[in-house]
């Protein structure tokens, strides 16, 4: 378990060295909740030792503060990934000291920077359907690379040639290339491994490594049915694709497919570690319901509730849907 913290320390627990780190712990705005989290876990593990300053912060003794303590060290090592974001550290810190204090958990909330349990958007934990009108095909994803993710309502994913679905379909070019490259990767060939894989790329797969084991696998470029997010250009469309890729990254998706648009992209719903994809941004408000497309009252619904909180892109009065947006650029105005 140390070397478990070890390792996520040394990943994501350098000091800041610009003007902006904050706070005790010497890390960026960014990442302050996460990183020292991990950080004091790591020196815990080490010394037993809770960290400084933290009695003023709760209100229990320093006896009960180990025991906190040694109850998240095992459900951060139990949780993989590990959380990346402050929102996935709060929740986790909240689920494993739920029957503690109120006090206590909400001033290890302050303590690290991490957003208190009135802020968390509330999502449904749901186990994905397997029977829906219209489903076409279900893909089961490798993980998600975060340079995968285009925007707030588009992700590019793999899905390996070992399921039964696509192992039937490979074509036998791209199998002859994939088995080729190896060849020529064990003959130290990189040059002629290079455009081997170039080759198998330009026919829609790739070949990936998952825990140093190299897996062909073929590409999918998916649009999350029924939102419409802002695109790159507008104001919460970097925000709507950081917090899509927060979500997926290093995530293995299960994709509900339902059809596919004029641009080959497939149509459908994402579940991640049994959230819907789709739900939380709505609720985030970095999303409309794309209600052209999609009248699922589920939908709308998240999406009025984020207008009530005037959370995210509605905390203005009247934004620019992405729609309209798209339509006067290509009518030039």
């Amino acid at each position: 378990m140390g070397n478990a913290l070890r390792f996520l320390y040394g990943k994501c627990c350098q000091p800041a060295a610009d003007s902006d780190s904050i706070g005790h712990h010497g890390v960026t705005a960014d990442n302050v909740g996460v990183s020292a989290l991990a950080q004091d876990l790591y020196n815990f593990e080490i010394t037993n030792q809770v960290p400084q300053g933290l009695g003023k912060h709760v209100v229990s003794s320093r006896k009960a503060q180990i025991n906190w303590y040694k109850k998240l060290s095992d459900a951060w090592r139990e949780t993989k990934p590990p959380p990346k974001s402050p929102e996935e550290a709060s929740r986790l810190l909240i689920q494993t000291l739920k029957r503690h204090q109120k006090a206590d958990v909400e001033g290890l909330l302050a303590f690290y920077g991490l957003p208190s349990p009135h802020s968390l958007v509330e999502l449904t934990t749901v186990t994905p359907p397997s029977h829906q009108q219209g489903l076409k095909f279900e893909l089961n994803t490798l993980p998600v690379d975060a340079k995968a993710v285009a925007d707030g309502d588009t992700v590019t994913v793999y899905v390996s040639t070992n399921e039964a679905r696509e192992s039937s379909c490979v074509p036998r070019e791209v199998q002859a290339a994939a088995v080729q490259r190896a060849k020529a990767r064990s003959q130290r060939n990189y040059d002629k491994a290079d455009e081997l894989h170039r080759q198998i790329i330009d026919s829609g797969y790739r070949v990936l490594n998952i825990q140093n084991e190299e897996t062909l696998a073929k590409k999918y470029r998916i649009r999350l049915r029924g939102i419409d997010a802002p695109e790159s250009k507008m104001p919460f469309g970097q925000t709507a694709k950081e917090e899509l890729t927060k979500i997926v990254q290093d995530k293995r998706l299960k994709v509900l497919v339902f059809d596919e648009d004029r641009y080959g992209r497939c149509v459908g719903d994402i579940y991640c570690n049994g959230i819907f994809v789709q739900e939380s941004m709505l609720k985030k408000g970095l999303a409309w319901h794309y209600k052209a497309y999609d009248r699922r009252p589920e939908l709308d619904k998240w999406e009025k509730e984020a207008r009530a909180k005037r959370i995210g892109l509605w905390a203005s009065s009247n934004p620019e849907m992405p729609w309209e947006w798209r339509k006067d650029r290509r009518e030039g105005r």
